[in-house]
């Protein structure tokens, strides 16, 4: 089929791939005219793993390439895919849809043949419906325009396959044209035995909005429940697990830690709690308040800790960020908590350094004030405090000996839960982390004790006559709350 995606970010340029990569004949379109020239020339504006590889086999086929002219992608689609952002408003927690307004005005006055408009993008609920009554306001007289709505589920860093091998699709229709055509667009989809769930349009515009709202919803449930057990020194990693087994609740996104943050999670709950609140029942979901409270709690709650571990006074004091990026594989710093943190310990007054393996070029960019080392061990050079703030394999796979040899402290906050805290001890290191009560202090050594019986043996012997032995406890680390924080650490 002829398609044209519309809007060339992580969505749109990975959408326009992938199509093309199935067979379908793809002009990508988008008002930035770099982007546009990166893109057909096989350049990525983002780092997506495996999307060059799908982007330079698409360009080389000759089905796709990319354009700044919404009359030729008018002239081109018979399916016109709808991939701009709607971000958060300023000074307002609504969704913008400036940017989706703007495509259906420049599309629809030079639309000539029947076609179908289809939204990926998130959007609150009734979208659909307005668009459709501004084309058909827009559009030439007698051309037949339908819309639908078709949300998508991507994760950054897993995008190209979330996109070939999507876990269901689901598509808002209100005739049989639009259906049919959209089942043609998904045809290898479905005929690999992909879900598919067709329904009307404010059902598939709130699907996605339902979706991340739930996932942000347990998120933040587990790290409420990280804070119940600072207060009393319980296990929020074993819990986790423990309520995880049950078949109801599952064990995904049940890790404590920093938080979620990212382009979409913290702007589309909080676009849903306005719609909600503009269709009158803002009630129903009051609760996403506090689920972006508690998740906005955890980089405060993490500031604090690295605050009271280094003596109160973060003033002067070399500090190492590990991660900058809001999730791994991806070098997206929208909302990022890692740079929140860093930012935050650069304002009281740290010297951070932070470390990013595809995020530091854009952590600068957006926070100039902040120093980024490309080398992760001169980034860590006389820290007094690392924190370990997002979970790239290359931190998970770092040799904590080698790195307690370059640090002036070893010290480390996992913000994650994501290292082996065991190894990082046994290396000398103080491990933090939220939710983690600090590990028992040895017992010193009694004589009955069955590890010192091989002990008992050789005094003895005949040949041990006269000899000594005596042990020494190894002194417990101190644990305080400091600033309604615990002291917490994992085992």
């Amino acid at each position: 089929m002829r398609l044209t995606v519309i809007g060339t970010g992580y969505l749109g340029a990975v959408h326009a791939a992938c199509m093309a990569e199935i067979g379908h004949d793809v002009l990508g379109v988008d008002v930035d005219h770099e982007k546009v020239a990166g893109l057909s020339e096989g350049r990525p504006p983002f780092y997506e793993p495996g999307f060059e590889d799908v982007l330079t086999r698409a360009l080389d086929s000759g089905r796709l390439r990319f354009t700044t002219d919404l009359r030729e992608a008018a002239a081109h689609g018979e399916v016109h895919f709808i991939c701009v952002g709607t971000p958060q408003q300023a000074g307002s927690q609504a969704a913008d849809l400036r940017y989706v307004d703007a495509v259906v005005d420049g599309l629809a006055p030079n639309l000539s043949a029947p076609c179908l408009i289809v939204g990926k993008s998130t959007v609150p609920v009734g979208t659909t419906a307005r668009l459709a009554a501004r084309v058909a306001r827009l559009a030439p007289p007698g051309t037949r325009v339908e819309l639908a709505w078709n949300p998508e589920f991507l994760r950054e860093g897993f995008a190209v396959d979330d996109t070939l091998r999507p876990d269901r699709i689901v598509t808002g229709v209100t005739g049989k044209a639009a259906d049919e055509a959209l089942r043609r667009v998904y045809a290898p989809m479905l005929a690999a035995g992909v879900p598919y769930l067709v329904t009307d349009p404010n059902t598939a515009e709130l699907v996605k909005s339902a979706a991340n709202s739930f996932l942000a919803t347990k998120i933040s449930f587990i790290n409420a429940m990280a804070e119940i057990c600072d207060a009393t020194g319980a296990d929020v990693a074993t819990l986790a697990d423990a309520i995880g087994h049950d078949t109801r609740i599952g064990r995904q996104f049940l890790n404590a830690g920093l938080g979620f943050g990212g382009g979409c999670l913290p702007k589309d709950i909080r676009a849903f709690t306005v719609r909600a609140q503009e269709l009158g029942v803002g009630p129903a979901v009051a609760f996403l308040g506090q689920v972006d409270e508690i998740n906005q709690r955890q980089r405060s709650r993490t500031v604090a800790l690295a605050r009271q571990l280094l003596g109160g006074d973060l003033t002067g004091r070399r500090v190492t960020v590990l991660g900058a990026t809001f999730k791994p594989n991806s070098d997206d710093v929208r909302d990022s908590p890692a740079l929140a943190v860093a930012t935050e310990l650069h304002r009281q007054g740290a010297r951070v350094r932070v470390h990013d393996p595809e995020g530091a070029a854009k952590a600068v960019l957006a926070h100039p004030e902040l120093r980024c080392g490309a080398d992760l061990l001169t980034a860590c050079q006389g820290a007094e405090l690392v924190l370990h703030l997002t979970e790239w394999s290359e931190y998970r796979e770092l040799d904590p000996v080698k790195l307690a040899r370059v640090v002036r402290t070893p010290l480390l906050i996992d913000g994650r839960n994501a290292l082996p805290h065991d190894a990082w001890r046994a290396a000398g290191w103080t491990v933090k982390a939220l939710g983690r009560p600090a590990p028992p202090p040895e017992e010193p050594r009694q004589a009955g004790d069955r590890a010192v019986e091989p002990l008992r043996t050789l005094i003895a012997s005949p040949a041990a006559s006269g000899s000594q032995a005596s042990g020494v406890p190894s002194p417990a680390l101190p644990v305080s709350p400091v600033g309604g924080v615990s002291s917490v650490s994992g085992t």
